[in-house]
């Protein structure tokens, strides 16, 4: 399991890397998905490999780079309501946007131990089949190892929107992110609300950063 949410969360944060800069925003916005993707990818590759902090595990250079070229590019509100399910109508503007930090902390700690294990990986895409006036769409690639490893199949769920398409979700290995917390979330939700799954995952987050923090 620890295995498989390493693999999950370094695809998705390869995945959903752009180049940083106004540029490359506007490039996004009329960019296709499936083209969108694959130089987002090249892009993340290319700059996990060159940076040698990152591959030796400087959680403040990857969390940087998290902050900077991951998060501003992810459709975090959408991501956080799916995962949260019928619980999210309920809940307040407020505890919305303690779930969507928490979350969204979670998340950053786990790209951060995870960016790290980025070495000789290559991407391939399968050919891209979708409407041209769809809205919603699957990118299927798959992540070619070294060694005689298996290739790892990785498909990427995209939302058109007014700036672009945007990624909000990613299927590892048959899991979607979104439905592996959403079962989790949900469970604590019936169990003592939203304020208690806003509470359990500040608990977690505060226990990352404890073990993350460099010893003295």
């Amino acid at each position: 399991m620890k295995t498989l949410k390493k693999i999950l969360i370094t695809v998705f944060s390869v995945a959903s890397l752009f180049a940083a800069g106004h540029v490359a925003a506007q490039a996004g916005a009329t960019e296709a998905p499936d083209v969108l993707v694959k130089r987002i990818s090249s892009d993340v590759l290319a700059s996990a490999k060159a940076d040698k902090r990152v591959q030796n595990g400087d959680i403040k250079q990857i969390r940087a780079l998290v902050e900077s070229r991951i998060m501003p590019y992810v459709d975090f509100n959408r991501t956080t309501a799916l995962t949260v399910g019928p619980h999210w109508r309920k809940a307040t503007p407020q505890q919305k946007e303690q779930l969507m930090r928490e979350y969204r902390e979670l998340l950053i700690h786990t790209y951060s131990g995870a960016i790290a294990q980025i070495k000789d990986q290559q991407l391939q895409f399968r050919p891209f089949r979708a409407d041209t006036s769809a809205t919603d769409v699957v990118v299927f690639s798959k992540v070619i190892q070294t060694g005689g490893r298996e290739p790892i199949e990785l498909n990427y769920r995209l939302q058109k929107q007014a700036s672009g398409w945007k990624i909000y979700d990613i299927n590892v290995l048959g899991a979607w992110l979104i439905q592996t917390y959403k079962g989790t979330f949900n469970t604590e939700i019936n169990k003592s609300g939203i304020d208690g799954l806003i509470k359990v995952l500040k608990s977690k987050n505060q226990t990352l950063s404890r073990s993350k923090a460099p010893r003295k």
